[in-house]
């Protein structure tokens, strides 16, 4: 049972990471559209971050009957918030205020292409574990 639920945890883990991988492609779109739309700010997507925190949780204690309450970390990875936040530090080059830089965010857009196609295959690979440990029980 603790493997299963270590293979759902990942499984679960992946999908958060995908759907901030999905919401940073979406906001470096709109970055790119708005490439010459005077005074716009660039925006980013902050997950990493929560993520490095989360897995940094401290100290946890283990529950040896579902009536304890919890100690430290709750390890709910539902609790991670994808954050969109505003880039308006003032280092634009250019007269109208805008500071997207078409280069670095088709940069962003390559990297960010590369996670997502790696956590797909991560997702895949989990699902054939949770298929093949279903198969075998059966035998």
């Amino acid at each position: 049972m603790r493997l299963l639920n270590n293979i759902f945890n990942s499984t679960k883990l992946a999908e958060k990471a995908l759907d901030a991988v999905w919401l940073r492609n979406k906001t470096i779109s709109q970055n790119i559209a708005n490439v010459d739309t005077p005074g716009y700010k660039r925006k980013t997507v902050k997950f990493e971050e929560m993520l490095n925190r989360y897995s940094k949780g401290g100290f946890k204690g283990f529950k040896t009957h579902e009536m304890h309450i919890d100690i430290g970390s709750s390890g709910n990875i539902d609790n991670i918030n994808i954050e969109v936040l505003t880039d308006n530090k003032n280092l634009s080059s250019r007269l109208d205020g805008n500071n997207v830089d078409i280069d670095n965010e088709m940069a962003s857009m390559a990297k960010n292409t590369i996670k997502y196609n790696v956590l797909v295959q991560s997702v895949n690979a989990s699902l054939r574990r949770i298929k093949s440990i279903i198969n075998e029980g059966r035998r």
